[in-house]
């Protein structure tokens, strides 16, 4: 049976300020959980017993009733697990790779797809302004279905970090006065800058991109959309990027 102080201690991994403090994020679900347990050693896991029968993990048994008590989803999805959060990575961009930076992604969905899409294109490295949502929020977590096990996190200054890269280093952005991304010359290393969802890029950052891009609306003048998603458009310019190898 699980304990009040363990409903609370979970609970509590809502908050950042928890979660800094006891250095635990909250995982959930058999995706989610099981690609984390490819890489990182559980602080405890709470599942049904079928699902831990199922993986022959080590786990307190929880009835569905408990497991909905300490679940953040509409529908909990048999395990709950919490984990160490990793270091904090410090590394600068590798000059032979594409990375991603994010400056004050604020909404918790478009983060974790973002790091998905980060996964799948094979992007292995995401650095975040002190601004964007953290990494370890359990929505983004969730969202990220698993793949930020294999991303890596950064949280620094970017303005001190885009400073810091070589002169020739490219720092591509998506502003709505860049060149259709179509047209362009694309380097198969550079970092690409995605900013925040109402407001773009923040006027330093604006500064320091060396290669504008935009990407074209197609309805020729008709009415459309006013703009894209900031987590679609991710997945455009990744793809683009990708397409040209």
């Amino acid at each position: 049976m699980i304990s009040k102080n363990q409903i609370k201690q979970i609970k509590q991994l809502e908050q950042k300020k928890f979660r800094v403090r006891e250095g635990l994020f909250v995982a959930e679900g058999p995706k989610v959980v099981g690609e984390l347990l490819r890489r990182y050693k559980p602080h405890a896991v709470y599942a049904t017993a079928d699902w831990a029968a199922a993986k022959g993990v080590q786990a307190q048994e929880v009835s569905q009733e408990e497991l909905r008590r300490i679940s953040f989803l509409q529908h909990p999805q048999q395990v709950v697990a919490l984990f160490p959060t990793p270091p904090q990575q410090t590394a600068a961009p590798v000059p032979s790779a594409l990375s991603l930076a994010l400056d004050g992604i604020q909404d918790p969905g478009n983060m974790g797809t973002i790091i998905r899409l980060a996964d799948w294109f094979g992007i292995k490295d995401i650095y975040c302004s002190k601004e964007t949502v953290d990494a370890w929020n359990p929505k983004v977590v969730q969202a990220t279905m698993g793949s930020i096990a294999r991303v890596n996190m950064v949280y620094c200054d970017l303005r001190e970090l885009i400073a810091a890269l070589p002169a020739d280093y490219p720092v591509y952005g998506t502003l709505l006065d860049g060149q259709d991304i179509y047209k362009q010359t694309l380097s198969a290393n550079g970092m690409i800058v995605m900013g925040n969802e109402g407001n773009g890029l923040s006027p330093d950052i604006r500064n320091m991109v060396t290669h504008r891009l935009l990407i074209p609306d197609f309805r020729q003048g008709a009415e459309t959309a006013e703009s894209l998603n900031v987590a679609i458009a991710t997945a455009i310019v990744c793809s683009e990027f990708r397409r040209r190898g």
